[in-house]
């Protein structure tokens, strides 16, 4: 895309689930991203069950399930929203997560 090729963000695209892996991380290190960033697998599995494409926000609770799902991005890609849930829903934390049982 033109603004990606204006703002020095061109990738090539990923070929297997490593060079994905490499691409996701170094996005989200040049962005500053502070919360986990997961990256589907090549075949793009998750991205077909959830329409995730080419951002959106989740959560799933303790069971699995989805308690809460952002619109599409990037317009609909509003991290404020889905903190100002989390904080409604689960209240303040100590910025810790806990592990999944």
């Amino acid at each position: 895309m033109d603004d990606n090729v204006k703002d020095d963000v061109v990738i090539a695209q990923p070929k297997d689930d490593a060079a994905r892996k490499t691409a996701a991380t170094s996005c989200s290190t040049r962005l500053k991203i502070s919360m986990p960033v997961l990256v589907d697998k090549i075949d793009n599995r998750v991205d077909s069950l959830y329409a995730g494409w080419p951002e959106r926000m989740f959560v799933v609770d303790r069971e699995g399930k989805i308690a809460y799902a952002g619109k599409q991005g990037p317009w609909g890609f509003k991290p404020q929203e889905v903190a100002e849930w989390l904080k409604k829903n689960l209240g303040p934390t100590s910025g810790k997560t806990e592990p999944r049982p």
